[in-house]
């Protein structure tokens, strides 16, 4: 099973090579995907957390809800 960060690494990798880009939109891909490659480290050490602090009071929305979806 893949995260959704993984699966969209992957889409944009396959475009990237799909598609011989020039100029500035392939600097444009590489900078989008050295963004994704930080946000899969950061993606990583969420789950890793999010784990380690578990707590069976609570679902897995509520969690969610309460640690990323603050601003609702």
């Amino acid at each position: 099973m893949k995260t959704a960060m993984q699966e969209l690494m992957d889409k944009v990798q396959s475009i990237n090579e799909r598609y011989e880009l020039k100029g500035d939109a392939n600097w444009l891909m590489n900078e989008i995907i050295d963004h994704i490659d930080k946000s899969l480290e950061k993606e990583k050490e969420q789950i890793i957390e999010a784990y380690c602090n578990g707590d069976d009071n609570i679902s897995a929305e509520e969690y969610y809800n309460q640690t990323y979806n603050q601003n609702k």
